[in-house]
């Protein structure tokens, strides 16, 4: 019921005029529209336009719910509807490529924050409608048919009359709804009071405060509550930031980031770092959801084929149920494919997120700085590419701001245009090449400089590329109103200047860290049973001799050790005339040949890697049996840099140093 009182008021007021008065922002009698949506629509009277069915009683409050998801449907629209009358309004001569005298005029109409790629993906769907109907579309409303709208049911613009949410403790909240005992309720007395009892997550803390929820059907035939909640976070600045992270977004290695300190002021400014690279590898994970997204393409086509095939019959054909159960089976695992794929990729944006903000927190910074996705776009048909675009970086980056929020820690998205093109220490141009060892080769992966010298990881450089930007132009950061996200637009270019950490403090730390880490042990006496004094040690003169043979009165030989085996490193001969192999060396067992283990073939099974009685051994592709606290991320085979506390104070003190020199002992 909701869904179709929407859908008819949004199609309703799909046209060019209504927008006109809704972008206004104003009434009739020149009065503002208020910010709620379906007191907006009530103040422009189009509450007509929602009517039930004849003879179906629905509530004013869930009139309410409908008008607020129709008003937020058609304000959402005013944005594309903008961006598609600046496109018409400046159409190039070739579509394919503006001069840079169109790009200027299509900017002064265009609103601040709109990126290329959607310039692009507007002006292709322009051209295709173009190329159909033989002209350019007069507008939005021409271009699109109405939004489509989804099963929800917004129960925020409901009063208290419709909906109550009470907390009950510390893991459960109470929903009371009215809703209609019946299909099709022919007055008030067939709606009535339900109880909902939601039980809380984890993530919803003591302190957090509860708000009206949304409620949506599953495929499942279940209904999902999404319930948004709040909680107080430190305030964090937009600008005054000296200690930063940069990260850059990668295919395989998901994040790269690194640690920049802004030293100097005016035109001293200078951005230094400690060199050491932050690294967050997924590839396995990737390869995974790329080989899953190419299972679910096979199911989908598959499925279509099936009922292409069923409509071919038609229904009097003895084997159109047979393609129909075939079409509804293959349905199940694309769904069941889709679920796995949707759990995988929230599960890896989470983890990622909460290692990035795990190495602001442990560094000392405050804010971290990514690229803007909206400038990222793959192109061409290539493999990295599809992988480039079926990745996780908008909820990535989402994640992120919610977890840094958390912690005090800022996140601000910075012009990703040019980050791996110069090179981080004197701006000069890089070339790119496969590995440092094949510098002659070209390809993607190594970034080298041919003035500097510098030779490094392509997504390290960039890295240092944007933490560079974000510290220099911190000045030029904007705050969006709406999302609250932050966004510099302004690039500044400067050089990043490599200062060593000061050994002993990174030593000392990272043993207090481990020790911090470690159970703990108990302390006992390693003795042996019916011993009663200690072992004397054998006497030693200066320089580690024996001391015995000066006593003989021999001369003194090297200190030797029961414990030294005897191990000659050269054939020996014996009496008998023959050649002795050095000791160690097997002469019963022939020599294998043959493929070596490591290169697609597998390697023997050791005796000592054989399972205890009564446990069952690991698989090699479920987990590993020995992994280091520091690389558990949630998932297996994935390796991140360890998250160990270091003090941000590297290179000079203050500013007026012209030479980096090493921090002070924290």
């Amino acid at each position: 019921m909701s869904q179709s009182l929407t859908g008819a008021l949004v199609a309703s007021r799909w046209d060019e005029d209504s927008l006109d008065v809704l972008a206004a922002g104003v009434d009739e009698r020149g009065e503002d529209l208020p910010s709620k949506g379906w007191m907006a629509m009530r103040r422009l009277n189009w509450r007509q336009d929602v009517t039930p069915p004849a003879g179906v009683y629905v509530s004013d409050r869930v009139r309410r719910g409908a008008e607020e998801y129709a008003a937020r449907t058609l304000r959402l629209a005013l944005r594309r509807r903008t961006i598609v009358t600046a496109i018409l309004a400046t159409w190039p001569g070739d579509p394919r490529r503006r001069t840079e005298a169109e790009w200027a005029a299509l900017r002064k109409l265009l609103p601040a924050g709109v990126a290329g790629a959607e310039i692009r993906n507007r002006t292709r769907q322009i051209r295709a409608y173009a190329a159909e109907h033989g002209k350019l579309p007069t507008g939005l409303c021409v271009l699109e048919g109405p939004p489509q709208v989804g099963e929800l049911v917004l129960l925020a613009a409901m009063d208290r009359q419709q909906v109550t949410l009470a907390r009950v403790d510390e893991t459960t909240a109470r929903l009371r709804l009215k809703l209609p005992l019946c299909a099709a309720p022919t007055s008030g007395r067939d709606w009535a009071w339900h109880v909902i009892d939601i039980r809380l997550p984890g993530t919803i803390g003591v302190d957090s405060v509860l708000h009206t929820p949304t409620l949506r059907p599953t495929r499942a035939g279940r209904i999902a509550v999404d319930l948004p909640h709040s909680r107080p976070a430190p305030a964090t600045k937009a600008s005054g930031h000296t200690v930063a992270l940069g990260f850059d977004w990668g295919v395989g290695t998901l994040l790269t980031g690194t640690l920049g300190r802004l030293t100097g002021k005016g035109q001293t400014r200078r951005v230094l770092t400690d060199g050491r690279p932050l690294i967050f590898d997924a590839t396995t994970v990737s390869a995974a959801l790329h080989r899953l997204r190419g299972v679910r393409e096979h199911l989908a086509a598959k499925r279509d084929h099936q009922r292409a095939l069923a409509d071919g019959l038609g229904s009097p054909h003895l084997a159109w149920g047979e393609h129909l159960d075939r079409a509804r089976v293959l349905e199940v695992e694309h769904g069941r494919v889709c679920a796995r794929i949707r759990h995988l990729n929230d599960a890896l944006a989470w983890s990622a997120a909460r290692w990035a903000v795990d190495q602001a927190v442990a560094l000392g910074a405050s804010v971290v700085y990514l690229e803007d996705l909206a400038t990222l776009e793959a192109r061409g048909h290539r493999r990295g590419n599809a992988r480039l675009s079926g990745q996780v970086r908008g909820t990535v980056a989402q994640a992120m701001r919610h977890l840094a929020a958390k912690a005090g820690i800022a996140v601000v998205t910075v012009p990703a245009r040019g980050t791996s093109k110069l090179c981080p220490g004197c701006l000069a141009t890089l070339t790119h090449h496969p590995a440092p060892d094949r510098l002659a080769e070209r390809g993607w992966k190594w970034a080298h400089c041919t003035r500097c010298g510098l030779s490094m990881d392509r997504d390290h450089a960039a890295a240092r590329r944007i933490v560079s930007r974000g510290l220099l132009a911190q000045t030029h950061t904007t705050t969006d109103p709406t999302t609250h996200t932050r966004t510099i637009r302004t690039t500044v270019d400067g050089t990043v200047t490599p200062v060593r950490r000061p050994k002993k403090t990174t030593h000392r730390m990272r043993r207090q860290h481990q020790a911090e880490q470690a159970p703990p042990r108990l302390r006992e006496t390693n003795t042996t049973p019916g011993k009663g004094r200690p072992t004397p040690s054998r006497p030693t003169g200066p320089g580690g001799r024996d001391t015995r043979h000066a006593a003989q009165g021999q001369a003194p030989g090297p200190k030797t050790s029961r414990r030294m085996p005897d191990a000659r490193t050269v054939p020996a001969t014996t009496p008998t005339g023959m050649v002795q192999r050095p000791a160690g060396h097997d002469t019963q067992t022939p020599t294998p040949t043959g493929p070596v283990p490591g290169h697609g073939v597998p390697a023997r099974v050791r005796p000592e890697e054989d399972p205890l009685p009564g446990r069952r051994r690991l698989s090699r592709r479920t987990c590993r049996r020995r992994t280091r606290a520091a690389e558990r991320t949630g998932f297996h085979h994935l390796h991140a840099t360890a998250v160990h506390p270091l003090t941000p104070r590297i290179g000079p003190p203050d500013g007026n140093r012209t030479r980096p020199r090493r921090a002070r002992k924290a």
